[in-house]
């Protein structure tokens, strides 16, 4: 049982931030944007926050000092996301272009600051993790539940279900949620009953910024006591969850387990004996993420159905 309560809970710590990610997407892309800065937000919203993290350990710790962190990479998400979002929406630039753009100048952007602002020019930003949850009171004592959920948890976990139930609510069962909807499917429609268009969009790619930023640091948290202006890929491979997910935060949320779960093996196989004992190596598990990526995709990609206005910038006159 302890080797199944390790891989649930390394799990969740690899599928957490595929979920707050590939949710991120789903609000840009159901508003008509698409967003594959995904990665590069999710880099700028790390650096912003372990920095933030790494400069104020000294004076408070723990969940007071996480919260202020997830605060912060939020904004940083947001403010960042603002570029993509006017290229896309006021230019009408192409905006697969304008999200690799991102991509290429955030880990670049985290590096030279990271090497300014530090003394003697590291790169790497070191922080002590203070944050772990040995146990939550009461819940922890709860069998088979308590020690997978509930022990040697963080509190990002919990925020990141929270995330996913209130996102499924937004989008299914508020007039914010129908109106993004509609600006993503059909814009003119939307544009012709008097929703702004525009409006909705920025709050889309916004949105999206904010759960970047945040799953940038949820990612780096639990995994890691320093970050290095990468985020391995994982803005991508939630491109990939949202995709195999279908646009739709219930999708997401079981897509988001398994990728984690593939995630999860790769990088603890070494703590299962099973696995351990096979003598496969290693660098065949570190592969096992993204075969499993490509054979998904390549079987689920004909029964995808984006937005049809997604990617599409939108035009006032057109009709």
């Amino acid at each position: 049982m302890d080797t199944i309560y390790f891989l649930v809970q390394q799990m969740m710590f690899f599928s957490i931030p595929l979920l707050i990610v590939a949710l991120g997407g789903m609000f840009s892309e159901r508003s008509g944007v698409v967003n594959i800065a995904l990665e590069g937000i999710m880099v700028a919203g790390a650096f912003c926050s372990i920095f933030f993290i790494s400069k104020m350990q000294h004076i408070m710790s723990g969940q007071v000092l996480l919260l202020l962190a997830i605060l912060i990479a939020a904004v940083s998400g947001v403010l960042f996301s603002l570029l993509h979002a006017y290229a896309s929406i006021n230019l009408r630039s192409d905006q697969t272009i304008s999200g690799t753009a991102l991509n290429m100048i955030a880990p670049a952007a985290a590096i030279y600051l990271a090497r300014t602002l530090q003394p003697n020019g590291v790169q790497q930003i070191l922080f002590t993790n203070t944050f772990r949850i040995n146990k939550v009171p009461v819940l922890g004592d709860i069998p088979v539940l308590g020690p997978m959920f509930f022990q040697n948890s963080y509190i990002t976990t919990y925020i990141g279900l929270v995330i996913f139930l209130v996102s499924a609510v937004v989008l299914y069962k508020t007039r914010f949620g129908l109106r993004l909807r509609a600006c993503g499917e059909h814009p003119q429609a939307a544009d012709s009953v008097g929703i702004n268009v525009y409006k909705m969009r920025y709050a889309g790619v916004l949105l999206s910024g904010a759960l970047a930023g945040l799953g940038g640091l949820v990612y780096v948290i639990p995994i890691s006591t320093n970050f290095n202006a990468t985020v391995s890929g994982y803005g991508f491979l939630a491109l990939a969850v949202l995709i195999f997910g279908q646009w739709t935060p219930k999708g997401i949320f079981f897509a988001a387990l398994f990728f984690g779960g593939m995630k999860a093996i790769a990088s603890s196989y070494s703590g299962i004996p099973f696995l351990q004992n096979l003598g496969i190596p290693s660098d065949i598990y570190k592969m096992i993420p993204y075969i499993a990526t490509l054979t998904v995709l390549a079987f689920s990609s004909k029964k995808s159905q984006a937005p049809r206005a997604s990617g599409v910038p939108y035009d006032k006159g057109l009709r």
